[in-house]
């Protein structure tokens, strides 16, 4: 059975999608209908842009998610996944090119999302840091004594999990979890506590344009970030992806349930190549591969 994986926030890259966009009708026609969509040339910056500008999330977050579904529009009748799964930002890459939204329609959603993130990254400083090397209940052991807000916010694969808070309490439980022998702890630059409380602002802001929006049942089963469980209802993939900002990506339990339901092949649609690692890297017997 073969899955097809959609990256985050953080995949990006100068130059991403440029080679689509001059050798492929197809993907350039749907460059410019985003381009129309948002209202500026997002194109512009994700092809020659610096990466500032890719590094801001009103940015970020439309160019990854454009990049990954204009890759699974052009695959034509070789894109018939089994399953689909997307990280954070990619699930809503994964529901598109699964057919449970519109080109336009997630691209909207993924707009919001961006702006309301970055609104509530404003209000608050705030960060995340990657921790190394500790199990998962030793990070959310530890992430519990820490005074203020300091929460896991991605589980990508065993010993790597990324926690998301404030300012103060992330330095705090960076030395805390080296204390308790993590390989590393190592502070993100990122621009705010993406996946934790603090995002509760965006996740309101954005609940009302998801409930609005018109999802259809995907042409396979989704495995949804807040419970890495496979979705195909309507209902219950939009109450999911309204969850999703102020809880944690559960990418390596993603994983593991796909493995459990017969995924035997992957296959990264997107910028880098950070899926690919996180399953390489866990489950030496998956063939995986990847495009961008």
């Amino acid at each position: 059975m073969k899955a097809f994986v959609f990256p985050g926030q953080g995949a990006q890259f100068v130059g991403m999608g440029k080679d689509l966009y001059e050798n492929n009708a197809m993907a350039k026609e749907m460059f410019e209908k985003a381009n129309e969509v948002l209202g500026f040339r997002i194109t512009d910056l994700m092809f020659d842009g610096t990466e500032d500008d890719l590094k801001q999330t009103k940015v970020t977050q439309p160019a990854v998610f454009i990049h990954s579904v204009i890759l699974a529009k052009t695959l034509g009748e070789e894109f018939k996944p089994d399953m689909v799964a997307g990280h954070s930002l990619g699930e809503f890459s994964a529901l598109v090119a699964a057919g449970a939204l519109s080109f336009e329609q997630g691209l909207k959603l993924v707009e919001a999302r961006a702006l309301a993130m970055q609104k509530a990254c404003e209000a608050k400083p705030s960060t995340m840091a990657a921790i190394i090397g500790l199990d998962d209940e030793k990070v959310e052991e530890i992430c519990a004594k820490v005074e203020g807000i300091c929460v896991p916010a991605n589980y990508n694969s065993p010993g790597q999990v990324v926690i998301s808070g404030e300012m103060e309490s992330i330095e705090k439980a960076c030395a805390m979890f080296k204390e308790a022998g993590a390989k590393r702890a190592l502070p993100l630059k990122v621009g705010g506590a993406f996946h934790s409380p603090l995002m509760e602002p965006a996740r309101a802001e954005l609940a009302k344009a998801i409930e609005e929006a018109e999802f259809s049942e995907p042409m396979c089963p989704i495995y949804q970030d807040v419970d890495a469980k496979p979705h195909t209802d309507p209902a219950e993939i939009k109450e999911n992806l309204i969850k999703q900002l102020t809880a944690p990506v559960r990418w390596s339990h993603i994983m593991a349930a796909m493995v459990a339901d017969g995924m035997t092949e992957a296959e990264e649609l997107g910028p880098g190549k950070v899926l690919q690692g996180l399953i390489g890297r866990t489950y030496r017997d998956i063939t995986v591969t990847g495009r961008q």
